[in-house]
């Protein structure tokens, strides 16, 4: 069985699956895939969708990722609840409202079939012109961050959904957005261990089960290449941080990538600096990254060894992960949204942060 698809998240051009890419997904065995807002219309459709996704898998079922940090980094806004950003649920420095909120979360995403949130948010907010991480982030120090995203990842946990710490080694301190351009970091190697990376140790000690690379050149790391491509910034993550997991890249269609290397070329270099996983946030792109795949297969630009330890420990994890899909009951969606206690709890958190922002 062809298994280099199960190193490829794909992403779909609408609400349900074009022919073309029911082949993909089946055909090339493919391991993921990523959900926007362009994706969705209903709670009921959705599902539809993952059933319909889920249908073609081989052995085990695919990830279903979605980013759903809360604020405005949310794809699925309609009777999802919608939470405050991360930042202003921080001020009320309470890890415990953060593992209500996973719960929360948790359920409404799993009745639909989501398996993995591309979330806590890591970073630490500590350059405020920065606008791409800004209220995504859990605070503008390592101690809050730390504190509230174990309590995140625990809720997560807790309640069978899958997480994913990014932005590795922490984008919080950029002026540039990697959607668009390639930022670069200046600080010292000693100062980003001892800031930028104590979440991620946090992250990695709660067990967090994947963690994404940032499309950053951080200088002291590797002048060269972004950590996303870079073998140094894997090995930090894995050596210095003992992290066992899986290794998820950020959407390689973003500018900071695709502005200075092809797609496949790009997907090559990240599998082999350490990536186990690569995202697309469109199917055709998927389709090249995995022929860039393909290719360094054959021309053995990547060692045989380092496919299987990737292919490895994406089965691994999905054997431990999932025993089986069982297709979501389409009528029973409706007892999971607006329940009368999660509309109690999202209007008590509002008034919380709207007194404790007046009495400052």
């Amino acid at each position: 069985m062809n298994q280099l698809g199960q190193l490829v998240f794909t992403g779909l051009s609408g609400k349900t699956l074009t022919d073309a890419e029911k082949k993909f997904i089946e055909k090339e065995n493919i391991g993921g895939v990523i959900l926007f807002t362009k994706n969705y219309e209903s709670p009921a459709q959705l599902a539809e969708l993952v059933n319909s996704i889920q249908l073609l898998r081989k052995e085990y079922p695919l990830f279903i990722a979605t980013d759903h940090e809360g604020g405005r980094v949310i794809r699925f806004k309609s009777h999802f609840t919608q939470f405050p950003p991360m930042l202003e649920i921080a001020k009320l420095d309470s890890p415990k409202l953060f593992f209500e909120v996973a719960t929360i979360m948790s359920e409404e995403l799993l009745a639909c079939g989501v398996n993995l949130n591309l979330a806590p948010v890591c970073d630490i907010w500590n350059n405020d012109q920065n606008k791409v991480i800004w209220d995504r982030a859990f605070g503008t120090d390592h101690e809050s961050v730390s504190k509230f995203i174990s309590s995140m990842i625990r809720g997560f946990q807790t309640n069978g959904l899958l997480s994913c710490a990014k932005h590795f080694p922490g984008h919080g301190n950029t002026l540039k957005d990697s959607h668009v351009d390639l930022p670069i970091v200046k600080k010292s190697l000693d100062q980003i261990r001892a800031e930028e990376l104590q979440p991620f140790i946090k992250a990695v000690k709660a067990r967090v089960d994947m963690v994404m690379m940032a499309h950053i050149i951080v200088e002291d790391i590797d002048p060269e290449l972004p950590c996303s491509l870079s073998p140094i910034a894997h090995e930090i993550l894995r050596n210095d941080l003992k992290y066992k997991g899986l290794i998820l890249s950020d959407d390689m269609q973003m500018k900071a990538i695709t502005d200075h290397r092809g797609t496949g070329e790009a997907a090559m270099m990240a599998i082999k600096a350490g990536s186990d996983l690569i995202e697309y946030r469109d199917f055709e792109e998927a389709i090249l990254g995995l022929e860039g795949l393909k290719k360094a297969q054959k021309d053995k630009s990547i060692k045989p060894q380092d496919f299987t330890d990737r292919i490895g420990r994406v089965l691994e994890n999905k054997k431990r992960y999932f025993t089986d899909f069982k297709p979501i009951y389409i009528p029973d969606l409706d007892k999971k949204f607006n329940k009368k206690s999660t509309q109690i709890f999202v209007e008590d958190l509002k008034k919380k942060i709207a007194d404790k922002n007046n009495q400052n």
